[in-house]
C-alpha cells in the first residue's frame, strides 16, 4: 500500500515562495507518476504538476505542468528520501487551494485526477495579496 504524505503548506503573501513535500511510502512498483493537484473552494480538483519516478529507467524525471504554472513551479524528487517536491515561487493569489499529492505506479500521462490510485491528506496553501 503506497502512502503519501504531504506538507509544507502555509499563510504567503503575494510574490512569495513556497516549497510543499510529499513523503512517499510503500509500494513495489518499479517505477511512479507522482502528481500535484490543486483544489480552490467550490472548483474541482486541477492538475499542477507532474513527474515520473524510477530509478535509471528511461524517462525518469521528465515533468509536465499546467499552462498556469509553467516557469513558477517546479516538481522535483529525492530518491534518497523517497520526496517529492513542490517548489513554488512568485505565488499569486489565484494560487490558494488545498494541494494534494498523487501516485500510480507505472509511467502515464496522468493530468486527469481519477489517472491515480494514491492521494495524500492535502496541504493548504493561501495567499495573500
Amino acid at each position: 500500500q503506497v502512502q503519501l504524505v504531504e506538507s509544507g503548506g502555509g499563510l504567503v503573501q503575494a510574490g512569495d515562495s513556497l516549497t510543499l513535500s510529499c513523503a512517499v511510502s510503500g509500494g513495489t512498483f518499479n517505477t511512479f507518476t507522482v502528481a500535484w493537484f490543486r483544489q480552490a473552494p467550490g472548483k474541482e480538483r486541477e492538475f499542477a504538476a507532474r513527474i515520473y519516478w524510477g530509478a535509471g529507467r528511461a524517462g525518469s524525471g521528465d515533468t509536465e505542468y499546467v499552462d498556469s504554472v509553467k516557469g513558477r513551479f517546479t516538481i522535483s524528487r529525492d530518491n534518497a528520501d523517497n520526496t517529492v517536491y513542490l517548489q513554488k515561487n512568485n505565488l499569486r493569489p489565484e494560487d490558494t487551494a488545498a494541494y494534494y499529492c498523487a501516485a500510480g505506479g507505472g509511467m502515464f500521462r496522468g493530468v486527469r485526477w481519477n489517472d491515480y490510485a494514491y492521494w495524500g491528506q492535502g496541504t493548504q496553501v493561501t495567499v495573500s495579496s
